[in-house]
């Protein structure tokens, strides 16, 4: 591993989930909505060549801060690379097994949990994730062959056995920042380059290949 850093700069990750807090607490007046065939129209854009080259569909969709808790309506749009659903209260994430063509995925301020029962293992192109400010406590269920960069800031993790080469050989940055560990015990990744651990209770580092 090469170039390992440690980011000490947190507070846009605080800012996010104290704005998150507020607002998913005590205050459950906010409505919320099913995803429609109206929204997605009106949040695609980028039009480009589909996979098989044979037509063009619009491959860009932003669906943030839409009070969203059900994305069943999103399965359709297989041709979709890049999404946005931050700002939402989402917890289910499997109706984008089908998206298959993801190489962009942000879920940033939701309600997701874990990754068990969650779409990634079908998700083999996708290179970026952030699901930062989540309530993720463990990383069981997370595979990525295809991801370069990796942020699960402002969760509540307490551990990270299941970093391990196979299945993120190509991961390159993970961010940690604000979690719960005390170990980085469990990071087994030779092509890291960059790994951000602030806002932790780190006592003992181990685990670490340097490639």
């Amino acid at each position: 591993m090469s170039e390992m850093d440690e980011d000490a700069v947190m507070s846009d990750v605080e800012g996010e989930e104290e704005a998150y807090q507020e607002g998913g607490g005590e205050d459950e007046k906010v409505q919320l909505c099913q995803l429609t065939q109206e929204t997605i129209s009106q949040g695609l854009s980028l039009l480009c060549r589909t996979g098989n080259g044979l037509g063009h569909a619009f491959v860009k969709l932003e669906l943030q801060d839409k009070s969203l808790n059900d994305i069943a309506a999103i399965s359709s749009f297989i041709h979709v690379r890049f999404l946005d659903l931050s700002n939402n209260h989402l917890t289910d994430l499997s109706p984008l097994a089908s998206l298959t063509q993801l190489l962009w995925l942000k879920v940033d301020s939701n309600a997701v949990a874990c990754f068990k029962e969650q779409p990634f293992a079908h998700l083999t192109y996708l290179q970026w994730l952030s699901m930062a400010v989540n309530r993720l406590t463990d990383l069981d269920g997370l595979v990525g062959p295809a991801l370069e960069s990796l942020n699960l800031s402002g969760n509540s993790i307490e551990r990270v056995s299941g970093l391990q080469t196979g299945c993120f050989a190509n991961l390159v940055t993970l961010e940690l920042r604000g979690n719960r560990l005390d170990t980085t015990d469990g990071i087994n990744l030779p092509n890291l380059q960059r790994l951000y651990l602030a806002k932790n209770s780190i006592q003992t580092s181990g685990g670490f290949r340097r490639g």
